[in-house]
């Protein structure tokens, strides 16, 4: 059965169609955390906010992620719910708190709880995204859920070329990403159903997460995991810093580091997307471990071009940006390969609640690090999370348990 479905569905533009509308409507969906970077540079003078204030309103919003994230796996909620209602509700629910935020803010003992509470909802956004990509291919996998994840890098970029060119008043950029986010709800309910790769109703267990932490295959593919998120948002994160330094010391306009910073973020959803159709081909720790290999060095050597000129720094960054998600779709693809098929949307909640626990720390560690030692520590540091990463997936590649990986290519 699975044979005949899969020769009637793979590489149709049925296939395509639901792929592209699901990735729409995560990246719709996720504006609700996209625009807070957005509107932070603007409250941080409105409201006076010292810089602990503005650390915890841009972290409140991915603690918020974390503890939903948590709580989904814990409940199995996107494998007991229809993954489809479970987004669009999301989607819903974040919208209404991020309008209250947009409405009612006017300073952090407002706003804060209710980043958190957006942050909780939007963990019923994004799991269960790519949940439904993976019911809709077996072949394709690694491309079904790279498209979603470059929507979303993309969309993480959006920030830094909308300071750039706009002057839109923070509150009705907030108010603007709920109505995306409702559109997002709608459009998952209209145009995207389960795949024909989607397995039953799970029943409820508790205990099954730590059934799948303690598995070999997730356990390495989860560590991978781990190791690619210490370095990627810590990356997104302060790359944007690292070049308004540079421009400086070269006594070079400022605002060119959000054009740049866009540019360096967005090319990883191309990297995405090209990271799936070698994954899918060649293998998926091949592809990990090589992306890996490629974004530890590209940081090295960015930290090193520090004072170089902006010619010679930028194509380093792009290389950074492109490898450094390449693989973060793979280790979701690789972990619904691994899992028992009831509980896959736990096994992927679980595997992005502690990757996102993990870039609290590494986020925060790079200013410390950087005021100590300047950035070639810091960077040094975000590279050892690829050479964590490579050492497990390369060690799972050694494994039986690989034979599972995009049809037996490693």
């Amino acid at each position: 059965m699975a044979a005949r479905v899969t020769e009637n569905v793979e590489g149709t533009s049925a296939q395509w169609r639901a792929l592209g509308f699901l990735a729409l409507a995560e990246l719709l969906g996720m504006t609700l955390w996209f625009s807070a970077s957005a509107v932070v540079p603007t409250l941080e003078q409105e409201w006076g906010l010292s810089s602990g204030g503005v650390g915890w309103l841009t972290s409140s919003v991915q603690i918020g992620f974390v503890v939903g994230t948590f709580v989904a796996a814990f409940l199995n909620l996107p494998d007991i719910v229809s993954s489809r209602r479970l987004l669009a509700a999301s989607a819903l629910l974040g919208a209404v708190s991020n309008a209250a935020f947009a409405v009612l803010a006017n300073d952090l003992w407002v706003g804060i709880p209710l980043r958190f509470l957006t942050g909780v909802f939007l963990a019923g956004v994004y799991p269960p995204g790519m949940k439904l990509a993976a019911t809709w291919s077996l072949r394709y996998r690694g491309v079904a859920v790279g498209l979603l994840v470059g929507a979303l890098t993309i969309g993480s970029a959006s920030p830094h070329l909308v300071r750039s060119l706009t002057d839109i008043p923070w509150r009705q950029v907030v108010l603007l990403s709920s109505v995306l986010s409702v559109a997002g709800g709608a459009i998952v309910l209209t145009f995207v159903r389960e795949g024909p790769f989607s397995s039953a109703p799970a029943p409820f267990d508790p205990r099954m997460v730590f059934r799948l932490l303690a598995e070999r295959g997730t356990r390495l593919a989860n560590l991978g995991y781990l190791g690619h998120m210490w370095e990627l948002y810590a990356m997104w994160t302060w790359v944007p810093v690292f070049l308004v330094g540079a421009l400086e010391a070269q006594g070079r306009a400022a605002s060119l580091a959000g054009v740049v910073a866009f540019s360096v973020i967005a090319v990883g959803g191309l990297g995405s997307i090209a990271g799936g159709v070698l994954a899918d081909r060649l293998g998926r720790t091949a592809v990990t471990s090589a992306a890996m290999v490629v974004s530890g060095t590209s940081a090295l050597t960015a930290a090193l071009l520090f004072d170089a000129s902006l010619w010679l720094l930028t194509p380093v960054l792009l290389v950074w940006g492109f490898t450094v998600v390449a693989d973060s779709a793979q280790f979701s693809a690789a972990i619904t390969e691994l899992s028992p098929p009831q509980y896959v949307g736990t096994s992927l909640t679980m595997q992005t609640a502690m990757g996102f626990l993990l870039t609290l720390f590494s986020i925060q560690l790079v200013p410390f690090v950087v005021d100590s030692t300047g950035w070639s520590l810091a960077f040094a540091m975000l590279a050892l999370g690829p050479v964590v990463g490579v050492a497990a997936m390369l060690r799972l590649r050694s494994l039986p348990e690989s034979i599972r990986l995009a049809g037996g290519r490693r």
